[in-house]
């Protein structure tokens, strides 16, 4: 039975303007040595700055992988809740999304869904059976995708955040519901380097 396995990673720590700082690439490295392993068959990234740097600096330990960007990985509110689905803690969060940009974010996450969340195709021929890659992304693209792995409401993407560089790991089967086999894992990172991404107050 082919699985496909995604490795899910927010980019490295980034810097008010997007850009990936020092932290963030020290971050992205310790993953690729994670990673490094592992029968990987494609890295993909968000098309935005800080996903780009962390996707090639995780590149650097996965000797002949091949990295591209996909552009459903882009950081997208997924879902925009009504006002009787929003937490009160999000009260005002999505003040001034209008309807054009609730849809686009909709669209996007969909996409998303029917790109990485099913099994591989038995009948590709050329490739091993089971299907293993790495998206390097943003904490809602991971959010949804654990959502939508778990059949929850929409809205309960809301409050599932990433730290930088943590792994979520999602396998799709054949006939079964997907497996969430980890989520927000930081056992690669030493403490130092753990929970930058998260509010401040929520880090333990």
């Amino acid at each position: 039975m082919p699985i496909r396995r995604l490795y899910l990673a927010r980019h490295g720590a980034a810097d008010a303007f997007g850009k990936l700082t020092d932290i963030g690439r020290r971050q992205a490295g310790l993953l690729g040595e994670r990673l490094a392993g592992l029968p990987v068959d494609a890295v993909w990234h968000s098309p935005l700055p800080r996903a780009v740097a962390s996707a090639h600096e995780i590149a650097r330990h996965l000797p002949d992988v091949p990295v591209a960007e996909a552009a459903e990985l882009v950081d997208h509110v997924p879902y925009v809740p009504g006002a009787a689905e929003t937490p009160a803690s999000w009260a005002g969060f999505f003040d001034g999304y209008d309807d054009a940009e609730a849809a686009s974010g909709r669209r996007l996450a969909e996409a998303l869904v029917a790109r990485f969340a099913k099994v591989p195709d038995p009948g590709t021929k050329g490739t091993r059976p089971d299907v293993n890659e790495v998206l390097v992304t943003h904490a809602y693209p991971i959010a949804w995708l654990v959502r939508h792995a778990m059949d929850a409401p929409p809205s309960r993407w809301l409050g599932l955040n990433s730290a930088n560089t943590a792994l979520t790991v999602i396998e799709y089967r054949r006939g079964l519901p997907p497996t969430i086999v980890m989520f927000n894992d930081m056992s690669h990172l030493p403490p130092g380097l753990r929970w930058t991404g998260f509010p401040a107050g929520i880090r333990p």
